[in-house]
């Protein structure tokens, strides 16, 4: 008998592939900057990067139910719930270490967790990063308590790389150009007694084409 894989979840999008690889979290780009931090530091901050990640898929994605991003979220945090609180610890010690007071730390820890979690919203990028998030989410599920960590140091950059808004490559498309009104100078120097646009002293193009 063959072991269990998770199920892969789709929709019907395809886009070029994703940048992978593994990471130990202090790559730039990956996550905010921790001056000082240390290995273990890092790994705890990987670790709830990707916690905030599946939670904005969760929330965001819920548009193709068939990927199970909000279904999984919920599962991984039981799941997973004692190295998801151990991460927010270490994490918290780091803030607490680096910062003169303890409400400083407990601030810049918040702060931290606010701009982690709105580096992962996406609108261009929506489907790419729906359809990667929901095969990592499932992927969390079949992976063994304790070993979280490892998820992330492998899915993260995938993650990332699936915030840059791509092409479809299953349905061509072509690209549209509409024409948009401008509006003409509406300063009463730009009109006369009889109330006609003066286009010598206001000259005004009425469209303006744009290529989308």
């Amino acid at each position: 008998m063959g072991a269990a894989t998770p199920a892969s979840a789709q929709f019907f999008y395809k886009t070029t592939p994703f940048e992978t690889g593994a990471v130990t979290g202090s790559e730039p780009g990956l996550g905010l900057p921790l001056p000082g931090a240390t290995p273990a530091e890092y790994r705890a901050a990987l670790v709830w990067n990707m916690r905030a990640a599946l939670n904005v898929a969760a929330l965001q994605c819920q548009f193709a139910p068939q990927l199970g991003t909000l279904a999984n979220y919920n599962a991984i945090l039981q799941h997973h719930r004692g190295e998801l609180k151990n991460s927010y610890d270490v994490l918290a010690g780091y803030f607490k270490r680096t910062n003169k007071t303890a409400k400083a730390g407990q601030d810049a820890l918040d702060i931290y967790g606010t701009k982690t979690y709105s580096a992962f919203s996406t609108v261009g990028a929506q489907l790419g990063f729906c359809q990667a998030a929901g095969d990592v989410s499932s992927a969390a599920l079949f992976t063994r308590q304790g070993k979280f960590y490892e998820l992330a140091q492998n899915r993260m950059r995938q993650l990332r790389s699936s915030l840059i808004s791509r092409r479809e490559l299953k349905f061509h498309y072509y690209v549209v150009e509409y024409y948009r009104p401008n509006l003409p100078n509406l300063n009463s120097a730009c009109w006369d007694k009889t109330n006609s646009y003066d286009f010598k002293r206001c000259p005004w193009v009425g469209y303006t084409r744009v290529a989308r």
